[in-house]
C-alpha cells in the first residue's frame, strides 16, 4: 500500500489533471455530442471543473505543486455544488429550495446506473478525486508547516 501512496505523491498532479481531462471530455461528450442541454447547476460545475484542466496541466508540465492552493478550493466549490445537485435529484423535496425554472430542470435524470450513479455523481466523484490527490500530493514543508501551526494553537 505504501508504494500506491508514494506513487500517488509524487504523481499528484499527474493524476488530478487526468481525472480534470476526463470530467471536461465527458461532459462535452454529452453536451455536445449526445446533445444532453446542461441545466444550472451543471453549468456551475462546469465553471469550476474546466479551469483546472489548464491551471493543473499547466502545472503539470511544470512540475509545480505550488498550484495546489489555488485548485484545491475549486474542487471543494464544485464538489459542494455535486453534492446540492446530487441531493436535488434523488430527494424532489430540495429542487423547490433552489429550483431551475429556465432551460432544464436540475432533478432531471439523463442516465442513472445502478439506481445511484448520475452525472452530478460522476462530477462528485471527480471533484473527490481531484481533492484527495491535490491534498495528499502537498509539498512536505507544508505539511509540516500545517502541522507546526496546529501543534502551537493556530
Amino acid at each position: 500500500m505504501t508504494k500506491f501512496l508514494s506513487f500517488c505523491k509524487r504523481n499528484c498532479l499527474y493524476l488530478a489533471w487526468f481525472v480534470s481531462l476526463v470530467a471536461v471530455a465527458g461532459s462535452l461528450y454529452l453536451s455536445e455530442v449526445l446533445k444532453y442541454e446542461p441545466c444550472k447547476l451543471c453549468w456551475f460545475q462546469r465553471i469550476f471543473m474546466y479551469p483546472q484542466l489548464f491551471l493543473l496541466g499547466i502545472a503539470t508540465f511544470r512540475g509545480d505543486k505550488r498550484i495546489i492552493p489555488y485548485v484545491l478550493p475549486l474542487s471543494l466549490i464544485g464538489g459542494s455544488i455535486s453534492i446540492y445537485h446530487y441531493a436535488e435529484q434523488k430527494i424532489p423535496a430540495l429542487s423547490k429550495v433552489l429550483p431551475c425554472t429556465i432551460g432544464v430542470p436540475c432533478n432531471k435524470d439523463y442516465l442513472n446506473f445502478f439506481g445511484f450513479i448520475t452525472i452530478p455523481f460522476l462530477a462528485l466523484i471527480a471533484f473527490a478525486l481531484i481533492s484527495i490527490l491535490l491534498w495528499y500530493g502537498r509539498k512536505e514543508e507544508e505539511v509540516m508547516e500545517l502541522d507546526t501551526e496546529e501543534s502551537l494553537g493556530f
